[in-house]
């Protein structure tokens, strides 16, 4: 228990830490003294109204309040409802290597973007969010509707009818782009993975969402820790397998769902963050989902402030970013061998 609260601890420290080094680092350089001031005047300017934003005290405090603070915000929703459902999803299907890209979620959302912008031209930013969000629930009632037709609405059934439905989403979403230049264009920076150019209206949309998610992940935990005993088991103490594990992937899907149409698809999140979590907290999910939620947040932060760091003027979508961390991890994973 004590090992458990010291990392609970550990990981809140490390959230506010990767928060707070997210509005201080960016691909500008700025002076230490002026950063710190700019910060406290921009997080002050970004909640504030229309009225005391035209009095801003700086150019600085502009961009923190403009820039830094709606993307840091959006990497806290984004990194704990991916790393959230990656355990979830780990949870419900007893396998240690799930990842949330096996219910089609992502390609879901790119589809329904891409099919968007080939229609309708370019959308604003909220408006990407949405469709995306649309795409991506779509695709989760699709593959419920699938699997259920076939041999009931398993966690195994779900995860090979993501799959399947995932290769004729990116199948799709190939086809659109290669034949629609402007599709072509949009795209390739969406399908990267950024949490960059979003404002506080994003924000907004994706966080009733997201939190909703995380509190129903939360409550479920128990739930979730009599389910990997056994069905037998868990339906011998009272559990309702069935709608408990629908209620789960359902969870996944709408943690996902929000968080591919908010940032685009970023990998290795979900994989990763679950998996180092479990060989400090064990397989009690009481302590798995709320420290996965807290990893997964800093881990993204952090990936995007080393990309805005090392591509300096220019920076690396966090999602390219996280590729080099995740990809190793995963082929040392599969090496030796993963544990639930």
């Amino acid at each position: 228990m004590t090992k458990r609260v010291g990392l609970f601890v550990f990981l809140v420290v490390s959230t506010v830490c990767a928060a707070l080094v997210s509005l201080l680092i960016g691909a500008r350089e700025m002076g230490f003294g002026a950063t710190v001031s700019a910060v406290r005047d921009g997080i002050v300017l970004a909640f504030s109204d229309t009225a005391e934003q035209l009095e801003a005290p700086s150019d600085e405090a502009k961009i923190i309040a403009q820039l830094r603070v709606p993307r840091t915000l959006l990497g806290l929703l984004v990194g704990a409802a991916l790393g959230t459902a990656g355990a979830l999803l780990q949870g419900h299907t007893r396998n240690p290597l799930a990842d949330t890209n096996l219910l089609g979620v992502g390609p879901g959302a790119a589809l329904a973007v891409a099919a968007a912008i080939s229609f309708h031209g370019s959308m604003t930013v909220v408006g990407t969010v949405g469709v995306g969000f649309l795409g991506a629930m779509l695709a989760a009632a699709l593959v419920f509707v699938l699997s259920m037709r076939s041999l009931g609405s398993t966690p195994i059934t779900v995860v090979l009818g993501g799959s399947a439905l995932g290769a004729v989403c990116s199948a799709l979403t190939s086809g659109i782009v290669l034949t629609h230049t402007q599709s072509l264009n949009e795209m390739r920076f969406w399908t990267a993975g950024a949490i960059a150019g979003r404002d506080m209206q994003v924000v907004a949309v994706l966080a009733p969402v997201i939190v909703f998610g995380l509190v129903g992940a939360f409550v479920s935990a128990n739930q979730l820790n009599l389910l990997n005993l056994g069905d037998d088991v868990a339906n011998a103490l009272g559990v309702r397998v069935s709608i408990a594990r629908t209620v789960g992937i359902v969870l996944v899907a709408l943690l996902t769902g929000a968080a591919v149409a908010g940032a685009g698809p970023i990998g290795f999140v979900a994989l990763v963050v679950p998996h180092l979590v479990r060989t400090f907290t064990g397989p009690d999910y009481r302590w798995v989902l709320p420290c996965s939620a807290l990893a997964g947040a800093t881990l993204l932060l952090l990936a995007d402030v080393f990309g805005r760091v090392i591509a300096r003027p220019g920076e690396l979508q966090v999602g390219i970013t996280l590729a080099f961390v995740g990809a190793p991890f995963a082929l040392h994973i599969l090496r030796k061998g993963a544990k639930l």
